[in-house]
């Protein structure tokens, strides 16, 4: 299944293909950042994704806690569409579903926390569950 989504103004914008057969499913972080943004991520390891900014300089790549997330926000109209994680040299995204453009079937929501979670324990649940073909370049 092929997604398409983009932050409101169109300066990051992705495309998903996802596995056939497999549900998407929304992971609500109960972090104040995701919640803040109003953020529902999904990610599966034989996904791939393909990210296109339209003006790098109007990317934020914010980090905080353990600073092993790239939470691409866009600058002009504050939008948070793509998190990337770099594990042992290889890159990890997960999309925010709140941004599909069009009708996606959604599975309910799964809440998730992640807090108290040990780094290495963190990168190795994203290479498992994110999604491990992600391609990111300017347009």
């Amino acid at each position: 299944m092929r997604i398409h989504g983009a932050c409101h103004c169109g300066n990051i914008a992705f495309d998903l293909a996802w596995p056939g057969g497999v549900a998407v499913t929304p992971r609500e972080c109960a972090c104040a950042f995701c919640r803040k943004h109003g953020a529902a991520w999904t990610g599966h390891p034989d996904a791939a994704v393909d990210v296109r900014v339209g003006d790098d300089a109007s990317v934020s790549r914010y980090r905080f806690g353990t600073r092993t997330a790239d939470f691409h926000v866009c600058a002009q109209c504050g939008a948070v569409p793509v998190c990337t994680s770099l594990v042992d040299g290889k890159t990890y995204a997960v999309v925010n579903v709140r941004l599909f453009e069009g009708d996606v079937a959604l599975a309910e929501p799964a809440a998730v926390d992640f807090d108290g979670e040990e780094e290495g324990d963190r990168l190795a649940r994203r290479a498992r569950n994110w999604i491990s073909r992600v391609a990111v370049h300017d347009e």
